[in-house]
């Protein structure tokens, strides 16, 4: 069996992107995996795949910025199986627009589901973590809560502040033996890139095929980040090989250096 044998690992937004691929890697590791999306019919299909794989699956329907659905995901996964060995906390959303146009609402939706969402739902796992005595936590953070990124000030200030949130965190839980631990991706590969391409070509002028490029010259190894990059990241931290790691913010930037 994998690094990751009879882990039970709760990953919010896993209907897309670097979530939907964590999942299906961890089965693949040997773990079991709870789905909590918005969509819980898209899931299915995903949910299927895992269980082709010879592991368990569920799917649970959760709001990240609702406290009351973060309650009921952490005691169904509880009913379900008994024990949470890893919490991902990875839904997260983008826009992108200049500082002087930003809206409050646009500036709003970002800080309540990147950086609100993670405070409501790591308030809710540490209890949990807490009463079952062992755990980890991880959050997606991002390259841009180190080092910043034009059109991006509202998602970088909420990507800082879940780094900041999370070495605060490690500390108050470590001494219950819980660990909390971000990963911080580049420009990785994924629908969320593509929308946020488009987005950079209109802001900026320019066709959308040398924004592409531009990121990838940016990238010291030469390419975008693939989502089984953060996998490999993610199978560590989520495994017993990381017991004694906490507090950090590990970069899968491909060599872009932050702060």
């Amino acid at each position: 069996m994998g690094n990751l044998s009879g882990k039970n690992i709760v990953i919010s937004g896993a209907n897309t992107g670097i979530g939907k691929t964590v999942a299906l890697e961890s089965a693949k590791e040997g773990a079991n995996v709870i789905l909590a999306v918005r969509n819980g019919k898209k899931a299915e299909y995903l949910k299927n795949k895992i269980k082709k794989i010879g592991r368990k699956a569920i799917v649970i329907e959760f709001d990240v910025t609702k406290k009351e659905t973060i309650k009921s995901l952490v005691d169904e996964s509880k009913k379900k199986f008994g024990k949470i060995h890893v919490f991902f906390n990875n839904a997260g959303v983008s826009t992108m627009n200049k500082v002087v146009n930003l809206s409050e609402a646009e500036w709003d939706f970002n800080l309540n589901v990147n950086l609100k969402g993670v405070f409501l739902s790591c308030q809710y796992q540490a209890l949990f973590l807490i009463k079952q005595g062992y755990g980890k936590i991880i959050n997606n953070a991002s390259m841009a809560g180190k080092r910043g990124a034009p059109f991006l000030a509202h998602y970088a200030a909420s990507k800082y502040g879940v780094i900041g949130f999370s070495k605060s965190l490690a500390l108050e839980l470590a001494p219950y033996g819980i660990t909390v631990n971000c990963i911080c991706p580049g420009f990785v590969k994924t629908d969320m890139q593509k929308r946020e391409i488009k987005w950079e070509a209109v802001l900026r002028n320019m066709p959308e095929k040398e924004v592409k490029k531009e990121y990838i010259d940016m990238t010291p190894l030469g390419r975008l980040v693939e989502t089984k990059d953060i996998v490999n990241v993610f199978n560590f931290l989520a495994s017993d090989y990381s017991d004694f790691m906490t507090g950090q913010a590990l970069n899968i930037t491909g060599g872009i250096e932050t702060n």
